[in-house]
């Protein structure tokens, strides 16, 4: 077994490009379950009465997962080689920082915050804001001294803060309430997620514990005059925190137990006995998708008690095809048994809050798609990790390993361009016309986003914080 995990990678490379997808598909002409559950076509008005879970509604907890499925190969590894837990905590708080920041510049340069209608300024100053991003980011290829690397990003830093205060903007001017919600929650979950793993990496019952407080907060924050009210409404910095981000560490947590599996099985590869048989890595693979496709139709159309019932059905024929395991089937089992339970108790909470919603988040879409992503895991561990298909899923891996990049690729870089050339706006007159173009335009512009980050993954131009 190699000493990357590619499973990991291609799990949040699959993420952070159907995030993508998902934001470039045409809007209102293709079917419902090709958009958020809560933004039906085709006006997307948001509705939070409206239950179900589409593939759309999958693709930022997957990427969450993911995130805590990789602290054990960051804060575990560090904490062994003899960093203190403090300072595994003041980086957490820097990333976070850090992450928070690349939240406000970003999306104060999306070209539609620029101006409206877009005009040239807004494209270039868009991919002014993409370069910026480098130095900002990445850890210069070459060896030169310490102080002209912090100097360096001191300098794009600077640079940044500069081009917020003084760009025009279409709607009003620069302020910290302006943000990508979606990088501003992972900054959140980059702080507390690691708080909470640092001072629990040796334990599952204490991260479990930290869940059950953390339940029981999030369910009674709503009762008037209670002290837990109190906690939830508090906030130092409205704009950067609030206690209602915190209910993804539900999702966080559990990614972290999946990555302390997996750190295992990576660690014990030379010493097992045997490897586990062909014909039980494509069962496993079989079932762990169909279990994914099965949960998003019955829980999109509403059959619920044919989900649960189908989920028992394949969740059993899994354990029954790992029976006595040897190899990386000690791995899939041992996901199977954690995506197990929290698919199970998600689907308990599925009549609770009005059935299983992402916009406004239930306590029954926290666990359900914790569930899914331990099957996901395994998906993309029998593929890239038990047959090695390295190539054919280089676009995920390498995708994964640069995911900032791969996130503003498209808006800040391909869109701007391909306005600039005078191609984007026919582009979306020609593909608005049916649903077949409309999905294809937002696979070609996903696709060159795949091709703009893969590039800078392989010259090793990482995006880090």
């Amino acid at each position: 077994m190699s000493n990357r995990a590619y499973s990991l990678d291609a799990l949040r490379g699959y993420a952070i490009l159907t995030m993508v997808l998902s934001a470039t598909v045409a809007g209102g002409i293709l079917p419902g379950w090709m958009y958020h559950a809560q933004t039906p076509p085709p006006t997307h008005e948001f509705n939070p009465l409206v239950p179900g879970l589409t593939w759309v509604d999958l693709v930022f907890p997957f990427f969450l997962f993911a995130m805590g499925a990789a602290f054990p190969f960051s804060i575990k590894k560090r904490h062994e080689r003899g960093e203190s837990r403090l300072r595994l905590v003041a980086d957490a708080l820097l990333r976070g920082v850090q992450l928070a920041f690349f939240a406000i510049f970003i999306q104060h340069f999306y070209p539609y915050m620029l101006s409206n209608p877009q005009d040239l300024r807004a494209w270039l100053l868009a991919i002014l804001c993409f370069a910026v991003l480098f130095p900002m980011f990445m850890r210069l290829p070459w060896d030169l001294p310490r102080w002209v690397h912090v100097a360096v990003k001191v300098a794009a830093y600077a640079i940044a803060v500069v081009m917020l205060a003084t760009a025009d903007y279409a709607n009003g001017v620069f302020s910290l309430y302006t943000s990508n919600v979606i990088i501003l929650l992972l900054a959140n979950m980059a702080i507390f997620g690691s708080i909470v793993y640092v001072f629990t990496m040796d334990s599952w019952l204490g991260r479990i514990v930290v869940m059950a407080v953390l339940l029981g907060v999030t369910l009674s924050g709503e009762i008037a005059g209670s002290w837990t009210k109190a906690v939830f409404d508090y906030s130092p910095l409205p704009w950067l925190y609030k206690f209602d981000y915190l209910k993804y560490l539900f999702i966080v947590i559990p990614g972290s137990m999946a990555g302390d599996c997996l750190l295992q099985c990576m660690r014990n590869a030379d010493r097992q006995e045997g490897e586990t048989a062909r014909w039980r890595a494509v069962a496993c693979l079989a079932l762990s998708v169909a279990l994914i496709v099965s949960n998003l139709v019955c829980l999109y159309s509403r059959w619920l008690t044919a989900n649960l019932v189908l989920s028992v059905a394949i969740l059993v024929a899994m354990r029954l095809v790992l029976s006595r395991p040897v190899g990386s089937a000690r791995l899939w089992l041992r996901l199977l048994s954690l995506g197990a339970a929290l698919l199970l108790i998600g689907l308990c909470f599925e009549p609770y809050q009005g059935g299983i919603k992402k916009d406004y988040a239930t306590v029954s879409y926290f666990f359900v798609t914790s569930g899914l992503a331990c099957m996901a895991l395994i998906a993309f561990h029998v593929v890239c990790d038990y047959f090695g298909c390295h190539r054919s899923t280089a676009f995920l891996v390498e995708s994964g390993q640069n995911p900032m990049v791969a996130y503003v690729a498209g808006d800040l870089l391909v869109m701007p361009l391909l306005n600039i050339c005078g191609v984007f706006a026919p582009l979306l007159a020609f593909m608005g016309s049916n649903p077949w173009l409309g999905f294809l335009q937002g696979v070609l512009l996903t696709s060159l986003s795949i091709a703009v980050t893969m590039f800078f993954t392989r010259i090793k131009w990482y995006w880090r914080t």
